[in-house]
């Protein structure tokens, strides 16, 4: 371990502390377990389709039952992305994914919550299966976005467009096509002894998604302009994908093919572009640190050039040392551009975890140009962006709804805003739940564990409807979070 431990530079020393250390004033210590149960319990909120006996929050009713008829197949299940009623595959397939990454890393210490954690995957799975069923077509969105965000209604009364979209070879997805390859991959290794001919299906499925993704080499985006974009437009490119789904084809399969196609197509694919990006559109700086586990354990000197991007992407997260796309607030949050900031702060939160249990394991530090960084800096990090979702912060509340004394009351969403169908059992119509999206009042029907899209880097949070970037959960800013809060639960 050559070297010094990290030094925090460039940054105000106010800012350093904030980053890892919780002032007294704002730290209240944290029910990991409570916040990782409810977490889990949010996907519960965003099912579509039949919902099943056990369904735990109890306000929700089925909804979108017709999906797919239009198209001649069953489209129905999988979640609404975030407070919205349409089905985008592509971050369900990322949250699928990132679900699955966090039980293969952290299942172990998730307790009597693994089990409804598996459920939550296989809820994205099956609708997954459902969306490949057609070899050589893949459907990738659910509904028309442009007709339901016009309209402010629960789910259970939805009558806006359900308009069914799909890629093919001759409208190609690779980037969807890549992720959905990925998600099943994925989910196959979560499966692999609770249900192995479920894994089999799913592994087999991956397989074949993949196998098309990289044939018909093309862009969503460019195919499916007008429904995906602004939404859910690729702006990354699909090559990160496709490297992705061979990552994941990979574990799940240990296929040599998968390695080589790995090896022969990294510069090809830009295996080292943005390597300090990590989220539903891009792929980076996950390809780079789940590929590094085999290098740290011995196994595969090929994939080197892997783990020196993920050692720089790494010491980007660095308070001190950040790279310029990377900033901490006074308060200590993570903040990256745009929107929804917090599936930043668990995305990469849960890249640092990972990194750092994986260096643990192999006994390694990061190098940081003339420093280096411990794993035990790395968890510090992640946990400190943890604490602040769960209250340590200088507003003082909880980001996750339900948790704590103190959680925003007024959350972009509309099932959650407008009186569910067991208190209001009357259609309430596409422009009659407006009222309740303007109205001041809390939402009468928390969904429990959503995390919303948080403050930005004044540390500042409105809580109203109308500022969606801060107020609008999504399932992929908690799909990461399962495994932060699994690994917190048994290490606090």
């Amino acid at each position: 371990m050559a070297g010094k431990s990290i030094t925090l530079l460039g940054l105000a020393p106010a800012i350093i502390l904030a980053v890892l250390f919780i002032s007294p004033e704002i730290c209240t210590g944290h029910d990991y377990g409570d916040a990782l149960r409810k977490s889990i319990l949010f996907f519960e909120g965003q099912r579509s389709g039949k919902l099943p006996p056990d369904q735990r929050l109890k306000w929700r009713r089925d909804s979108a039952l017709h999906d797919g008829f239009s198209a001649g197949v069953d489209l129905t299940g999988g979640y609404y992305d975030a407070g919205d009623n349409v089905k985008f595959g592509f971050p369900m397939a990322f949250t699928t994914t990132m679900m699955s990454w966090s039980v293969i890393e952290f299942g172990k210490n998730m307790g009597p919550e693994l089990e409804n954690a598996v459920k939550a995957i296989k809820w994205g799975t099956d609708y997954l299966l459902k969306a490949t069923q057609i070899p050589g077509v893949v459907f990738v969105q659910v509904g028309d976005a442009y007709s339901d965000h016009n309209c402010w209604e629960r789910p259970e009364d939805m009558d806006t467009l359900r308009t069914v979209y799909k890629i093919d070879k001759d409208h190609p997805g690779s980037e969807v096509a890549g992720e959905t390859a990925a998600a099943l991959a994925a989910a196959s290794i979560v499966f692999k002894k609770r249900d192995p001919t479920y894994s089999k299906q799913l592994l087999d499925r991956a397989v074949l998604v993949f196998a098309f993704a990289q044939k018909y080499r093309g862009a969503y985006s460019d195919s499916l302009y007008q429904a995906v974009c602004p939404f859910y437009c690729n702006f990354n490119g699909y090559e990160d994908e496709l490297l992705w789904g061979a990552a994941w084809l990979h574990k799940a399969s240990k296929k040599r093919v998968y390695r080589e196609f790995i090896v022969k197509n990294k510069v090809i694919l830009k295996a080292g572009d943005t390597i300090h990006e990590f989220g539903w559109d891009n792929k980076h700086a996950g390809i780079n640190v789940l590929i590094s586990k085999m290098v740290l354990m011995g196994k595969t000197e090929y994939f080197q050039s892997f783990k020196q991007n993920a050692d720089e992407f790494i010491c980007s997260l660095l308070p001190g040392i950040s790279h310029p796309q990377v900033q901490y607030s006074q308060g200590g949050l993570l903040v990256k551009s745009g929107g929804s900031n917090m599936q930043h702060v668990t995305s990469l939160s849960f890249l640092l975890l990972t990194y750092s249990n994986y260096l643990s394991h192999a006994n390694k530090v990061v190098p940081c140009g003339e420093f280096t960084a411990s794993p035990s800096l790395l968890r510090q990090v992640a946990k400190r962006q943890v604490d602040y979702i769960l209250g340590d912060n200088p507003m003082k509340m909880s980001y996750m709804v339900g948790y704590g004394s103190r959680f925003p009351q007024n959350i972009h969403h509309r099932g959650s805003s407008v009186p569910s169908v067991v208190d209001h059992p009357g259609r309430i119509g596409c422009k009659d739940g407006s009222r309740y999206f303007t109205s001041p009042n809390p939402n009468p029907n928390l969904l429990i564990g959503a995390v919303v899209g948080g403050p930005n880097v004044t540390d500042d949070f409105p809580d109203s409807r109308p500022y969606f970037e801060l107020t609008e959960p999504t399932t992929y800013i908690n799909a990461p979070l399962l495994g932060l809060l699994g690994y917190f639960s048994a290490h606090s």
